[in-house]
């Protein structure tokens, strides 16, 4: 993990392999940003100028190298673009401030220190910094030569080693916490990165839930896990039916962080089924290949709970991780089957493939018997919220409207991308089964719809609950941008961490 230190220190006495400035995109050219103004005076006051002649525009996401000027102890300067400038008496938002320091790490790799020189105003500033910065710098190399964080074999970069927050306020304890916060936040949002990238044949329902319980064991958080015998004795008719195809038995773990002052208690589930082949609805080639990613609603859940733990929040979070792994076999579960749930109901499968809501199902209930203040589901549920939303935006779904606005007000904060979205009572009918109480797939059409009504069967009577379909945003197949890698992102871990916040604070209900 990338360190990271507050700094009094002025740009050109700090020792450093570069300096991150910030550059706007302004009416009439690119603007230098605030933090920068010690370098753009060793310019002569024509940093501007000179950015401009290189081909900067102060766009979001553009990075332009030059050499520092004389007197400097560092040998660079990285100027990223902020994208436009904002009006007047404005300030630039954390989310901007995020996405340059994620630009800016990245195209740091390979470097020992850079010293960040971008507007900080406030220490929630400086949290959105370290944020981006530390979110940035992330690499996943354990299965390349001479990886486990170490160099990269094949283009000889590690990633950046060391942050220096110029601005910072190393005694001003709001600014002190918000590095910690942003410091334990990024921390296991990387950790579920991990989690996602590793290779199905390393990370099964029993290897995750190992991982789980020593990361409890640390943090002082109280975990159980039900194998399979455990499962069958409890009637978990869910995740056992997706997990019975598999030579790798499935998991139920439950992680308990409580806190002595707390008032509130949050549920938070999540899908992890470690690798989805479609079961005997076999997935069609070309699908196949990231189904490793299907586990990152329990890797936000895991990640949401420690980093909740870690910051000490007087709110009680119970995580749920519903793990199995969905293959064809002899002993799968088939199309036409019926399973009884851990709540009683009883589901006819009619897609194997539709295997997500299965295991939230009992997970769900299961969270509900506790009854806690409200329950939030994670899930890379469907393919239809990815046609609806693309890549980028989660799609929010809950029984109670004011809880809805509440989830997705609270992952703009964070910047992470959502989008309220409904449940028709309509679509419930699709789900009506001439042999079980429900069926497991409904109408085609609004198909993301439909597994968030068939959830919503499975919550308690009472009990709030909403429901984040991450199918698009947790795995990105495109190019790295801003503080997101290829590969896992974490999605929805900011989300979760940031409604435990709220709750805890008495502004969440």
């Amino acid at each position: 993990m990338t360190a990271l230190t507050l700094s009094t220190a002025s740009a050109p006495g700090l020792r450093a392999d570069a300096i991150v400035i910030g550059v706007a995109k302004g009416a009439k050219g690119p603007v230098v940003a605030p933090g920068a103004e010690a370098v753009d005076k060793a310019y002569d006051g024509r940093l501007a100028g000179v950015l401009e002649t290189l081909g900067a525009s102060g766009a979001e996401g553009e990075v332009t190298k030059l050499p520092a000027p004389s007197g400097f102890k560092a040998p660079l300067v990285v100027a990223v673009g902020l994208g436009a400038e904002p009006q007047k008496d404005a300030q630039f938002d954390g989310e901007t401030l995020r996405k340059a320091a994620g630009t800016a790490a990245r195209a740091l790799a390979g470097t020992k220190k850079a010293a960040f020189a971008l507007p900080l105003t406030d220490a929630a500033d400086a949290g959105a910094v370290a944020e981006g910065a530390l979110l940035g710098a992330y690499s996943f190399d354990t299965y390349k030569e001479n990886g486990k964080g170490g160099k990269d074999a094949k283009n000889g970069k590690a990633p950046l080693a060391e942050v220096a927050l110029l601005g910072g306020k190393p005694r001003d304890k709001a600014y002190k916490a918000a590095v910690e916060r942003a410091t334990a936040v990024s921390e296991e949002l990387n950790r579920a990165r991990d989690l996602i990238n590793t290779p199905p044949n390393d990370l099964n329902p029993e290897s995750f839930a190992a991982v789980a319980q020593t990361a409890a064991k640390e943090h002082g958080i109280k975990a159980q896990v039900l194998d399979v015998k455990a499962l069958e004795k409890g009637g978990y008719g869910g995740i056992l039916g997706v997990g019975v195809g598999s030579a790798a038995g499935p998991r139920l773990v439950k992680l308990s962080y409580t806190h002595a002052k707390a008032k509130k208690h949050l549920a938070f589930v999540g899908k992890g089924i470690t690798y989805d082949s479609g079961g005997i609805s076999l997935k069609p080639a070309g699908h196949n290949e990231t189904m490793k990613c299907d586990m990152s609603g329990a890797a936000a859940v895991f990640g949401a709970v420690v980093a909740a733990a870690r910051l000490g929040l007087e709110v009680n979070v119970t995580g749920w991780l519903a793990l199995a792994e969905n293959m064809p076999s002899g002993t799968a579960t088939r199309p036409g089957d019926v399973l009884r749930m851990y709540s009683g109901k009883t589901v006819e499968v009619l897609n194997t493939d539709a295997e997500g809501r299965l295991v939230l199902a009992d997970a769900l209930w299961a969270a509900s018997e506790e009854k806690p203040d409200a329950i939030v589901d994670v899930a890379t549920l469907t393919g239809a919220m990815v046609l609806a939303l693309g890549n980028r935006t989660f799609g929010v779904m809950a029984n109670d409207e004011a809880f809805r606005s509440a989830v997705c007000e609270a992952s703009e904060e964070v910047g992470e991308a959502a989008w309220p979205m409904p449940l028709p009572e309509h679509l419930r009918k699709g789900m009506d089964s001439p042999t079980a109480d429900i069926a497991n797939m409904g109408e085609r059409m609004g198909g993301g719809l439909v597994a968030g009504l068939f959830l919503r069967e499975f919550v308690g009577e009472g009990i709030t609950w909403a429901h984040i379909d991450i199918a698009g945003p947790a795995f990105n197949e495109q190019g790295p941008f801003g503080y997101t890698p290829k590969g896992g992102t974490g999605s929805a871990v900011r989300t979760l961490v940031r409604l435990a916040e709220l709750t805890a604070a008495g502004d969440l209900g």
